[in-house]
């Protein structure tokens, strides 16, 4: 696993990779432990949190269904309230959400409920097209088959244009891998610029599964993100239906993004390991995450299977997994957004 980054577009290419070059042995190190010190850029380049990125890195939203939980409201209204830059929003399907369709309408709406509020910088949701990986007969990560998706190249793209050698892009998972693993697959560099950020699986007595919930949808993708990317998975999650109860529906905005989430609000999942929102939660809230611990990748015994893999607690790990958040602050976070005014400029 890579440890915890025209002719003018080409050398700027260029400068980035030279840069990253002469960043990475400092880095190697500090970005998945850290502890970078103040003196990589002209401020200070140390984790606000228990994570490696907090919310001076722009996210990538990537989920299917646009209705079971709050995951881009958070990302959306966090991003106009002193939070992550929300640089793309991507739509893909899942057993649960197969109608791609849909989906992508129900993200699109919800883009347009948000810019007639008045919300700055919400990215056109991309739909992504593409079937789960499949392990190839060598069973070497890099002789899979990429799909080339539309949002496997929007990754490779924002992330070549924005991240920085000190500050990693994150990539926020509500669903599968599959359009992360398959934006490694298109340029294996990105394990230089992305933080991967998954709410998938559940804890268990040795660190955590890889399975239910999203990490049994593509599992071959599940193996290639954690050992080709820096990797955190959040298994730690809450009750979303305090986030917006039936008592304060009528307390939300009376703006286009308002009514969205009131029509939307009887809809929200009530199982907590459908909150989603806890990946955007622990990138751009960092005092979300009250729990982490180190873990190492465990592959499948069985050298064929196109089983999951799983997480063990391991302190020389380079995987790290949340296993504790605090649900009652992002709930406070998100009435103190939708309550303020100036969240809603125009």
């Amino acid at each position: 696993m890579t440890d915890f980054g025209s002719r003018s577009s080409t050398a700027r290419t260029r400068a980035r990779r030279a840069t990253a070059f002469v960043y990475r042995a400092a880095l190697a190190g500090c970005l998945l432990l850290g502890g970078c010190s103040d003196t990589l850029d002209a401020g200070s380049n140390r984790p606000k949190g228990k994570l490696p990125v907090d919310d001076r890195s722009p996210v990538i939203l990537v989920n299917d269904g646009a209705f079971d939980n709050w995951s881009a409201e958070y990302a959306m209204l966090l991003a106009n309230g002193g939070g992550s830059k929300l640089a793309g929003i991507i739509v893909n399907s899942s057993l649960a959400w197969n109608d791609i369709a849909a989906n992508a309408i129900g993200f699109r709406d919800m883009a347009i409920a948000a810019r007639d509020s008045g919300l700055k910088g919400i990215p056109d949701p991309t739909a992504s097209i593409g079937s789960a990986l499949s392990k190839p007969g060598t069973g070497k990560i890099e002789d899979t088959r990429p799909n080339r998706s539309e949002g496997a190249r929007l990754i490779r793209d924002l992330s070549l244009e924005l991240a920085l050698p000190y500050r990693p892009v994150v990539i926020a998972t509500g669903g599968s891998l599959t359009d992360v693993a398959d934006a490694y697959l298109m340029d294996h560099s990105l394990a230089e610029r992305v933080v991967v950020i998954s709410s998938l699986g559940l804890l268990n007595s040795t660190g955590a599964t890889m399975t239910l919930p999203n990490g049994d949808i593509d599992p071959w993708a599940d193996t290639i993100v954690t050992t080709r990317l820096r990797y955190v998975q959040v298994s730690a999650f809450y009750d979303q239906l305090a986030d917006v109860p039936e008592s304060r529906r009528l307390e939300l905005p009376s703006n286009p993004f308002g009514e969205w989430m009131r029509a939307k609000q009887p809809q929200i999942s009530k199982l907590q390991l459908a909150s989603d929102q806890v990946a955007v939660l622990a990138a751009s809230l960092p005092a979300f995450v009250n729990g982490v611990q180190r873990v190492s990748v465990k592959l499948p015994q069985n050298a064929g299977s196109n089983d999951p893999p799983s997480l063990v607690t391991d302190a020389t790990g380079t995987a790290l997994l949340v296993n504790h958040c605090v649900g009652a602050l992002a709930s406070a976070r998100l009435w103190e957004l939708l309550l303020t005014p100036s969240t809603f400029s125009r």
